[in-house]
């Protein structure tokens, strides 16, 4: 079973004085609540936003969340989606709403084989197709009834679909951590969040060098909110030296930040010395390698789904050596407080997209430059995706 970090639950605040609860999984209805409080909070203008759903690979489960002959319900990227797992435990998305009368599939569906069938009138459907097969009370089946089926990878403990304005262009391949696949790793804990940007703001984080300082200097002590006023402030201040680039041609789809970290306790004394090399894959999946020559190896796994244009569910999970649980602990406090000071930032702020940048800035327009890789020509505007998302 999987060890939670935080038994009794941390809770932590985004800015909006809104309950974030790391350490475990929100209820249906927290998570509905939270949404929509923060959509009525603030609105962004239209015309400088891009689009709010890019090309690329999603997660939209984490695997233990789909057990064996399980049905989830799920509303990602403005789709209403069933996802569902066969007996030989293939797990299969399709389109939400029956054609047939209109029911959705994953609120009381069944799954039979590799089928699933519909609550409303048992009519069944294929999960390789999508195709209907079956309808109980009839002498044949609807010809061309069928739902849309999506593409989907299970890997690193992640249930990702791909989502393309283009459906035929054809996905990369998600690379597997094999400490995470071979068990040699195991999972330590997760924290989740729901901010309130757009979704290019949270990886354009890693390209802007200097916000490090501006940002996550201050002492973890210092919390999240308040850390410029904390009196812990200086209890022992983060270093960091960090780089940003993006990779070369066949992976033209990645991007990598490598940073070095340390805590200043005097001018002499760092501890906590850590390289950490993150690999941006796509727009919205980070694989997070961190390696210390004291404390060993750390594997973060963040992952970004748009629950709606200006909702993000940022999910990270811990993994490492079970012997390494102790301070596998203390990554995990660190990041969900520096994470927090972040949010504080893009649940305030205006996307800009002509800003005003220095030559020290050079990696933000170069990242710029490699996300617009991920937009088509007929993407979902911002105005598009914006319609008909009431609850």
């Amino acid at each position: 079973m999987p060890v939670y970090l935080c038994k009794c639950p941390i809770k932590v605040h985004d800015g909006y004085n809104l309950d974030i609860t790391v350490g475990r999984k929100w209820s249906t209805f927290a998570k509905r609540d939270a949404i929509n409080r923060i959509r009525k909070l603030r609105k962004i203008g239209a015309k400088e936003l891009p689009p709010p759903y890019p090309n690329g690979w999603y997660s939209i489960l984490e695997s233990s969340d789909l057990k064996v002959g399980e049905v989830k319900s799920i509303f990602a990227l403005g789709e209403h989606l069933v996802a569902y797992r066969t007996r030989e435990r293939n797990v299969y998305v399709l389109d939400a709403y029956c054609p047939h009368m209109g029911a959705n599939l994953g609120i009381g569906g069944r799954v039979i084989d590799d089928q699933i069938e519909c609550p409303f009138h048992q009519w069944r459907f294929r999960g390789s197709d999508g195709k209907c097969v079956n309808i109980p009370y009839a002498t044949g089946v609807c010809q061309g009834s069928k739902l849309r089926t999506w593409l989907v990878s299970e890997v690193n403990d992640n249930i990702f679909l791909w989502y393309h304005a283009n459906p035929a262009e054809a996905p990369w391949p998600l690379p597997v951590i094999k400490e995470i696949e071979n068990e040699e790793f195991v999972f330590h804990g997760r924290n989740e969040f729901f901010v309130n940007c757009h979704i290019q703001e949270i990886p354009e984080n890693g390209a802007d060098l200097a916000h490090f300082k501006a940002v996550h200097e201050k002492s973890i002590l210092a919390g999240g909110i308040n850390s410029v006023t904390s009196r812990w402030k200086g209890a022992g201040s983060h270093h960091w030296q960090a780089e940003w680039k993006p990779c070369e041609s066949p992976y033209k789809h990645f991007a990598r930040v490598t940073l070095k970290h340390s805590i200043e306790v005097t001018s002499k004394l760092h501890i906590f010395e850590m390289d950490v090399t993150g690999e941006q894959i796509g727009p919205a999946y980070v694989q997070l390698h961190m390696k210390s020559a004291t404390f060993g190896r750390i594997k973060v796994l963040q992952t970004i789904t748009p629950v709606e244009p200006l909702i993000q569910k940022v999910v990270h999970r811990f993994y490492s050596q079970r012997i390494l649980a102790p301070i596998t602990k203390l990554v995990f406090l660190g990041e969900s407080v520096m994470f927090e000071r972040d949010m504080i930032m893009w649940n305030h702020k205006a996307f800009r997209k002509h800003p005003q940048l220095v030559k020290e800035d050079s990696a933000i327009k170069l990242f710029r430059s490699w996300y617009l890789q991920f937009y088509s020509e007929n993407s979902k505007t911002f105005s598009e995706a914006s319609e008909n998302l009431d609850w």
